[in-house]
């Protein structure tokens, strides 16, 4: 008897969500309603009046059972039946949920009984400045000849932002910028080429390394920015002839002196390392 009534009510359910089913294939939509709400929002934030905006009577909702209906996923909204408006089940990341795409929605069914009705709702998601620019390391070791000559490229690596639109990196800055200046061009595919450029000449004999700091920074309010350093390490080129201490040495030497007296010295300057 037990089992029987349970059949007979699983078997009402899944009749039901036939119907329903059914309904959502044959595109039996009553009406819809579009919300748009900032991402990250805590549960239980409003989202929209939808009794008022599918022009339903909050006791229509209540005698007709009404109840959210997602096409798999998660159910990121709840309908408070009794108030007729919908809020926040659960936090929503927008770029959890789309990515870098734009713009961001979900979209779900409401459905009541007696008779059977069927509401569209859409939510669009929009980005927050939740995310800073994050280079792919901390630290740039880059090894450059003196000689080398100036206008020379160095390619280095774009920093990534999970936020869209204003939210994404702007602009790029290199601190100091004494001897290199920082070129970014902008890529048919949206991503950007971020070179540094040797403006003046380097010299090891007068700084042995350098050490710059790259910044991305976004357009958000309030304003997020990541940085990597960039460490240069000048290698010698051979740009130095040995010099003597003076133009001209003279020494007094007795005659008959055995082999290996020392009696004068002299001085060379020579500016580079040993190979």
């Amino acid at each position: 008897m037990v089992t029987s009534m349970w059949m007979m009510a699983h078997r009402g359910r899944l009749q039901a969500l036939v119907l329903i089913l059914c309904l959502i294939e044959l595109s039996a939509v009553a009406g819809q309603a579009r919300y748009s709400i900032p991402e990250e929002q805590a549960e239980g934030s409003f989202v929209g009046n939808i009794a008022r905006d599918l022009g339903l009577d909050v006791a229509r909702l209540i005698s007709g059972k009404a109840r959210i209906i997602t096409k798999g996923g998660r159910q990121y909204v709840d309908l408070n039946k009794d108030k007729g408006i919908l809020v926040i089940k659960e936090r929503i990341d927008r770029e959890e949920l789309c990515g870098k795409t734009t713009p961001c929605s979900f979209s779900f069914e409401v459905i009541l009984e007696n008779p059977i009705q069927l509401y569209r709702v859409t939510v669009e998601m929009t980005d927050i400045n939740d995310n800073s620019p994050l280079f792919p390391k901390d630290e740039i070791s880059l090894k450059i000849a003196e000689n080398a000559a100036s206008g020379t490229r160095f390619s280095l690596e774009n920093a990534d932002d999970a936020d869209v639109a204003n939210n994404d990196i702007q602009k790029y800055t290199l601190k100091p910028s004494d001897h290199f200046k920082l070129e970014v061009q902008n890529q048919p595919d949206g991503g950007r080429f971020v070179e540094m450029v040797l403006q003046n000449p380097l010299d090891r004999e007068k700084e042995e390394t350098h050490s710059l700091v790259l910044i991305a920074s976004d357009g958000g309010e309030p304003r997020r920015s990541g940085t990597v350093h960039i460490h240069i390490t000048v290698l010698d080129a051979n740009d130095n002839a040995p010099v003597c201490s003076q133009a001209v040495y003279k020494a007094d030497i007795k005659e008959n002196s055995p082999e290996g007296t020392f009696d004068f010295h002299y001085t060379i300057n020579y500016k580079h390392y040993k190979s």
